[in-house]
């Protein structure tokens, strides 16, 4: 409890001093970096790399409602269990997850960002998450957990995927 009091108001102190450096929400500590463009995406390629080797280790887990183990896991805990496992903590479902970070545009999205759908009749209501593994062009394939064939990697272009699609966000 007193770790948290004092990365909340170490957090307060860089934001109110308009800081030129950049704090991720993060479980644990972690070094504050400076936000300089290449040194940012050279950091952010790790970290993307690391998270979606996280990842691609439970493909083929079966789905399980509120699932975040290799016994079971739904698209959210897939996601959530991910950023962790790589010290960055996330929301825990998926329409929460897509309040976090910044809106891109699906010509910009990269490895390591998150591809948000709507799959129920309620069409306004974001139900379904995955992760951004491969860019081949315009063929975005990504990562997540599905309820009749559990954690494995899609196309953006499958007809069904390409529909539901609501929006990209980048986290890292």
């Amino acid at each position: 409890m007193k770790k948290i009091l004092w990365l909340l108001f170490i957090s307060f102190i860089i934001i109110s001093c308009g800081s030129s450096k950049k704090k991720v929400s993060v479980k644990g500590e972690r070094p504050v970096t400076e936000d300089t463009s290449a040194t940012k995406r050279k950091q952010t390629n790790k970290e993307a790399d690391a998270i979606i080797k996280t990842a691609l280790s439970f493909n083929g887990t079966p789905y399980k409602y509120g699932g975040t183990t290799k016994r079971g896991m739904d698209c959210s805990g897939l996601i959530y269990t991910s950023f962790l496992e790589n010290d960055i903590s996330m929301q825990r479902t998926s329409y929460m997850m897509a309040t976090q970070g910044k809106k891109i545009k699906i010509k910009d999205v990269e490895e390591g960002d998150l591809l948000f759908f709507t799959t129920s009749k309620n069409k306004r209501k974001i139900n379904h998450v995955g992760l951004v593994v491969q860019v081949k062009g315009n063929d975005i394939h990504f990562i997540h957990s599905t309820t009749s064939r559990g954690v494995l990697v899609s196309s953006l272009n499958e007809g069904y995927w390409n529909y539901a699609f609501n929006q990209a966000r980048r986290i890292l």
